[in-house]
């Protein structure tokens, strides 16, 4: 999964660079102060490191970096989740900052966050600088660095303290909280049982209203049906609708009827038109047959408006006294009770105990385990990183993991990890911090990187001088071990050591050159002659002699390469 291309546009004192990067070890080498780190930076930044305006070069309004990888396939379901195309075999990392300092950034084409780019960093690259070994002080990195070697779950752990930690506020909460939970309860009890008795029903205050309106207009009503009646019949009430009687509709309308009914021999069109009043005078009909039969089942009902009165009373009494509209009465007492039901939950003291108890054994079981496999993994990891050593010009030195029982249990377990070092034979082993020689601490920092690169899912290895402080036959190894590393994993070294870049399979210069009156970085793949010279000026300086040239091409020999102690050879 290595990194395939590096495109930089006007990245501090880089105006435009197009870097095509091959798999196993690149050496990158140049003068100092030519701009050897931008290019560790520019890949940094685009796994989403700090964006800041200072990277934007002088004059331009905005820095661009491009870099593209083989997608990892550890990684589709990730691009899938988070909608970011994932149908082809790279995966392009763009980044710009403008002036103002301001950032956007993309995956495959669709914009992304600086956060989404460093999760997709884990997948990518793995950056030893210069200063690696100043991580290895700090607990989290120490504790993280031995659990991968250990293949330790502490997901697992941190979700049992979790669970453990939130089951222990909420006991301690509702101890604290007894007396007031007590009186809400109470509280909660009264009111219940005040809208208990009313019994609402959703529903009931509408359809009370409805009934309440029409009993109290009952009168009304009766009088609007019998005025209709006497409109439709006239003087003729009997229910029949025929057309006997006058002053009616119905009887106009039958009359209407007959007269065009009698011409239709002589005027066909009467025919049709006699049939429309027919209908219309059946229609009629029916119209007060039905006021009729209404009539004969309606009446003033005094008794019930007086009942209906009264339960909308008990409704409108209690609405007020909580001040919410009638209608709301339901649903506040389902809400009261909800209310209740989690004040009874949260008062189970016995439960919550016995919660917080069950949580508590998950997290010692889970702690337990993580101790174990440190434990066994402690000694293994500190052989191999002690092997290391003794290729690293650091015979007799010894490398240690010691493990102390903390006094309280913590969200990473029950111990506190240290690693000790001596850095030769007869010392006894110190905190790292406590190492005095800087070559010492960057070939401790390039030993535990060597031990353990194969334990990241990062396809790309970058180690920015961390062979600084070595040289002679130390410094081959370290080029020996790296160009072994490119076997199994990309490998980006930057490097000032002659020894190391003769062992890389590619080899890129990086210069400081002047054009249009600007100064600006250039990168440049080498090989045959411009690689011996730049290797000969490594070993010499700018003057470049017979011996430094004779010199280089015999570190280019090729040779045997140096075996690395990996984690597999002490498991």
């Amino acid at each position: 999964m290595p990194l395939r291309h590096l495109s930089l546009r006007d990245f501090v004192i880089v105006p435009a660079l197009e870097l095509t990067l091959a798999p196993g070890f690149t050496a990158l080498t140049g003068e100092t102060g030519a701009g050897k780190s931008i290019l560790i930076d520019a890949l940094q930044l685009a796994l989403g490191g700090r964006g800041d305006a200072l990277w934007v070069r002088e004059g331009q309004p905005r820095c661009e970096i491009a870099a593209e990888f083989d997608a990892p396939a550890d990684a589709l379901p990730w691009l899938r989740e988070h909608g970011f195309d994932s149908k082809d075999d790279s995966l392009l990392l763009r980044r710009t900052i403008d002036a103002a300092g301001k950032s956007r950034a993309w995956v495959n084409g669709s914009p992304a966050t600086v956060g989404q780019l460093r999760e997709l960093a884990d997948w990518l690259v793995d950056i030893h600088g210069q200063h690696a070994w100043q991580s290895l002080t700090r607990p989290a990195a120490v504790r993280a660095l031995l659990d991968a070697y250990a293949e330790a779950d502490i997901n697992t752990l941190t979700d049992a303290w979790r669970v453990w930690r939130q089951s222990e506020a909420a006991l301690a909460e509702a101890r604290a909280a007894q007396d007031s939970l007590a009186q809400e309860r109470e509280r909660l009890l009264w009111q219940i049982s005040e809208l208990d008795k009313l019994a609402a029903a959703d529903g009931e205050w509408d359809d009370l209203n409805q009934r309440h309106t029409r009993l109290s207009h009952a009168q009304g009503l009766i009088d609007a049906a019998q005025a209709a009646i006497a409109a439709l019949q006239g003087g003729n009430d009997d229910g029949g609708g025929g057309g006997g009687g006058g002053g009616g509709a119905l009887p106009a309308l039958t009359q209407a009827q007959h007269a065009l009914a009698a011409q239709q021999g002589i005027e066909p069109e009467f025919a049709a038109l006699a049939e429309l009043l027919d209908a219309s005078a059946a229609q009629l009909r029916d119209v007060a047959h039905n006021l009729h039969a209404w009539l004969r089942r309606t009446e003033p009902d005094p008794d019930q408006l007086a009942a209906l009165d009264a339960r909308m009373g008990q409704w409108i009494g209690l609405a007020r006294r909580y001040r919410r509209p009638p209608e709301d009465l339901p649903a506040l007492l389902a809400g009261w009770r909800d209310e209740l039901a989690k004040l009874e939950s949260c008062a189970d003291l016995n439960r919550l105990e016995r919660d917080a108890r069950a949580s508590h054994e998950r997290y010692l079981h889970a702690a337990r385990a993580i101790s174990g496999q440190r434990a066994s993994a402690a000694p293994k990891l500190a052989a191999a990183v002690s092997a290391a050593m003794q290729d690293l010009g650091m015979r007799g030195g010894r490398f240690e993991v010691t493990l102390t029982p903390l006094a309280e249990p913590a969200a990473h377990g029950l111990e506190s990890i240290v690693f000790l070092v001596a850095a030769h034979a007869g010392s006894t082993p110190r905190a790292i911090d406590k190492v005095a020689s800087g070559g010492e601490l960057s070939r401790l920092a390039l030993a535990i990187a060597v031990t353990t690169s194969q334990l990241g899912a990062a396809g790309t290895l970058v180690f920015d001088e961390i062979d600084a402080g070595i040289g002679g036959a130390v410094a081959a190894t370290v080029g020996q071990l790296l160009r072994r590393l490119g076997q199994d994993r990309q490998v980006l070294c930057v490097t000032h050591l002659p020894q190391v870049a003769a062992c890389a399979s590619q080899h890129l210069t990086v210069s400081k050159q002047t054009g249009d009156g600007n100064v600006f970085s250039a990168v440049i793949p080498v090989s045959g002659e411009a690689r011996t010279r730049e290797i000969a000026r490594m070993l010499g300086g700018e003057r470049i002699t017979d011996a430094t040239l004779a010199h280089a091409r015999e570190l280019l020999q090729p040779r045997p390469a140096a075996s690395t102690r990996t984690r597999k050879a002490h498991t």
